[in-house]
This record gives C-alpha cells, structure tokens and sequence, in this order.
C-alpha cells in the first residue's frame, strides 16, 4: 500500500513492495495544504501524475508562490523526466546528453547558486536560462534523429510541450532557438 493512515493522516509515501498501480496513489491535496519544504516538487509532481496534458494546469504558479522557486522546481522536474528519455536513446550522442543532465543536476544541486529551495536569489534565477537551453538541445536531438522514440515518449509524458511552453512563457529561450515544432503539431495518441 502506498499510504499509510494514522489518525486520519495520510503519509504520502511509496512504500516498499508498492505495485507500479499503487505508485504515488495518494489523495489530491491542494497546494494551500502543502506544509513542507517539498511542496513546491509534491504539487508540480501532483499535477503531472494527475493529466501530463494538461500543460496549463502544471505550469499555473499557485497563488502566493515566489516565481523564483516555481521556475527551479519546474527545471528540476524536467531534468528527472528527460532521464525517461535519454534512457531510451542508443547512439553516439548518449555521452553528450548524460553529460548535459548530469551538468544539469549538479548546477541545480548547487549550494553556492542555490543554497535554498524556499527563496531563490534573482542571480541564480539567471542561471536557469543556460540550463534550458542545454537541456532543449536533447529534445530537439531525439526529435530530428529518433523521431518514433521522440513521439512514443512525448505521447506518454507531454514533456516537450511543457518545457516548450514553460521557456516561452518565462522568456528563458529565444524563439529562433525553439526548433521541434512541438506547438504546432499535433502527436498521435493511442
């Protein structure tokens, strides 16, 4: 079982032995209820195992949130779901693009520009703009040179469109950079 009821508390946890139907099987808990250092990741993560598709209901910051923050959780949570892809991928660029996460990772894991996870310096948010840009080069590599690896993953997580979606709207790529025609296209859905 996946959570575990003590006093009407529910442990959002994945406990050993959790079946991959039980996993992260949990009640929805509004953000305003999210009391811990996490939140931030628990709501995006929430969003996401609730409708990968819908792109404007993960990406829309909760009242009350620093910007700073929401566009780092975001950053993080598409460094973790690129592995899913970058997995899939046998080819030369492999050492490349496990490079760019791993680069990517320890940027994002750094004490010296990220020292907290609850309120972001506008230096750092700085940052974030380069992160996305290497990152973008590994989608538009899978795209261009394993395009039915591309879709069959992009049709299960919605994960281009909303890193697409996300850079626009922060302004963190320039639009001549943005070359997977992700926007304007439509996926074959199952």
């Amino acid at each position: 079982m996946c959570t575990a009821v003590e006093k009407g508390v529910i442990y959002r946890r994945n406990d050993p032995g959790t079946t991959r139907e039980e996993w992260c099987n949990w009640p929805d808990m509004p953000f305003e209820e999210m009391d811990n250092t996490l939140n931030v990741q628990q709501y995006i993560q929430q969003c996401i195992h609730k409708d990968p598709s819908d792109v404007d209901t993960i990406l829309k910051v909760p009242p009350g949130q620093e910007e700073g923050v929401w566009k780092y959780e975001h950053v993080r949570q598409f460094c973790m779901q690129l592995n899913g892809l970058t997995l899939l991928l046998q080819c030369s660029a492999i050492d490349y693009t496990r490079h760019t996460l791993d680069g990517a990772a320890a940027l994002l894991n750094s004490n010296k520009y990220f020292p907290s996870r609850i309120s972001i310096k506008e230096s750092s948010i700085a940052k974030i703009g380069s992160v996305c840009r290497r990152i973008y080069r590994i989608f538009s590599h899978a795209y261009f040179h394993h395009p039915e690896l591309f879709e069959n993953f992009e049709t299960e997580t919605h994960l281009c469109r909303r890193f697409t979606v996300f850079v626009k709207k922060y302004n963190l790529m320039a639009n001549e950079h943005l070359i997977v025609p992700i926007l304007e296209q439509k996926l074959n859905h199952p």
